[in-house]
């Protein structure tokens, strides 16, 4: 197994999507559906910028999204690896979810109404495919 990644374009890319963001995107992709199994060792930075024809800034900035993300961590010297993503990001769905319904409950929202902006908010971020 490989790490894939295509760059439409130059610069700013296809549809005007960064590509930081393309980076980023496919490397989310590729290890939350396995293709890149949990402990894959990705390229560093300057490798992965070399291969794509792409400023060594561009990746770090994939790179520093994803481990925000909980899908890849840095272990020092050792490199940048593929981290057990699943369950980082299902912790921090349920902890933003949390502090939704807290909030949503101090400000005096009915259940319907706190349903009601969560899936205008969920609409916005995934489009209406949903």
């Amino acid at each position: 197994m490989t790490l894939k990644i295509e760059i439409d374009g130059g610069g700013a890319g296809a549809g005007g999507v960064p590509s930081y963001e393309q980076v980023r995107a496919q490397i989310a992709e590729q290890a939350r559906g396995g293709t890149l199994p949990v402990g894959y060792k990705l390229p560093t930075v300057r490798g992965l910028a070399q291969d794509l024809g792409l400023a060594a800034n561009t990746v770090a900035k994939a790179y520093r999204a994803l481990e925000a993300d909980g899908v890849i961590e840095t272990r020092g010297r050792h490199g940048t690896f593929v981290a057990a993503a699943g369950d980082a990001a299902a912790r921090e769905a349920s902890a933003a979810a949390q502090a939704f319904a807290e909030r949503a409950h101090r400000l005096g929202l009915s259940e319907e109404a706190a349903l009601a902006a969560a899936r205008e908010a969920l609409r916005a971020a995934y489009g209406d495919s949903g």
